[in-house]
């Protein structure tokens, strides 16, 4: 009778490792079709004034990208794009809030812009470690100098992750503009309103490989953005496993907000296609009663970089107002 337990056991084992091998090898994200919102949305926007890309060297030796609009330096703003995006993507965000006297940096995050591998990075963490590389090329705070940290989509879910870190503390104030919750979470629409394409199965594979220290598969993609072909060369169609965990919120995200050591303001549209602002505050206000939430009539998800009505939310929201 045991010998037979130990022959079923075995064959589970086996099954359930072939299952998982195929799941890594065969079930590749499917890129959805394009979202109109999203591909036009820069359609009206007027990039003659926008700077140069500028560099800096990462821990690892990697020269990163951003743009910088110089102004008094009393108050920086850094700025993350979204899923997908480029430091272009901010550059109307970028202008509204320079054009108040900011100094403005618009990054371009590793694995997008031309930054490094497209969709990828080398270890979950290595854009905080990014990011944290990046401010010290600024320098000590000067006397009365507010520091900023503003994110859109995919970057305010990452903005929200630094904030309850290790890095919190290098800001004075954290800005999530239609922040991405995790998957599950109550504001997520199903696929991101199709913006997004998951392979599931290799995402739990991942998953679980890593709760047992096994990273060697983690440069696989598990998620397909709604990217056209001929986009591609601007935009991130794929990101990988380890960009999937990076660039965006933790799990932990009620924690993190909780621990925010600086004020946190949220902005959204009340039209958002890939999201459900409506549900913000009650996920996340019992976590922190503090938490400033605005709507902003009638904006969708792309809206809030480029539309007049959002752009002078943030504004608000920058100077504290």
């Amino acid at each position: 009778m045991t010998g037979i337990v130990l022959a079923i056991l075995v064959f589970l084992v086996v099954v359930a490792a072939l299952g998982g091998a195929a799941a890594l090898a065969f079930s590749a994200p499917r890129t959805p079709p394009p979202l109109a919102s999203i591909q036009h949305a820069f359609d009206s926007v007027d990039f003659h004034d926008m700077p140069d890309l500028s560099d800096f060297a990462a821990r690892d030796g990697t020269r990163l990208k951003y743009r910088a609009y110089r102004g008094d330096g009393g108050n920086i703003v850094v700025l993350v794009h979204g899923s997908s995006g480029t430091s272009a993507s901010m550059h109307a965000l970028a202008r509204a809030v320079h054009a108040t006297g900011a100094t403005v940096f618009a990054l371009a995050m590793r694995g997008h812009d031309g930054n490094g591998r497209s969709g990828d990075i080398d270890y979950i963490g290595q854009l905080d470690d990014d990011l944290a590389d990046f401010m010290k090329t600024l320098g000590e705070r000067r006397a009365g100098e507010r520091r900023t940290l503003l994110g859109f989509s995919s970057g305010g879910g990452f903005v929200l992750r630094i904030a309850g870190g290790r890095d919190g503390p290098l800001f004075d104030r954290f800005i999530l503009v239609s922040p991405q919750l995790p998957p599950g979470s109550p504001t997520m629409r199903p696929d991101a309103g199709g913006w997004v394409g998951v392979s599931l199965p290799r995402f739990i594979v991942l998953s679980l490989l890593g709760r047992a220290g096994i990273h060697q598969f983690d440069f696989l993609p598990v998620l397909a953005f709604a990217v056209p072909p001929e986009m591609r060369n601007v935009q991130t169609a794929f990101y990988s496993y380890r960009m999937a965990r990076n660039f965006g919120p933790t799990d932990d995200y009620l924690g993190d907000i909780r621990r925010a050591p600086a004020p946190v303001v949220l902005l959204a549209g009340s039209a958002d296609e890939l999201f459900r602002t409506d549900r913000y505050g009650p996920t996340l206000k019992p976590a922190r009663p503090d938490l400033s939430i605005t709507l902003v009539s009638g904006m969708g998800h792309m809206d809030m970089t480029v539309k007049p009505p959002a752009l002078d939310a943030i504004v608000k929201a920058v100077r504290g107002r």
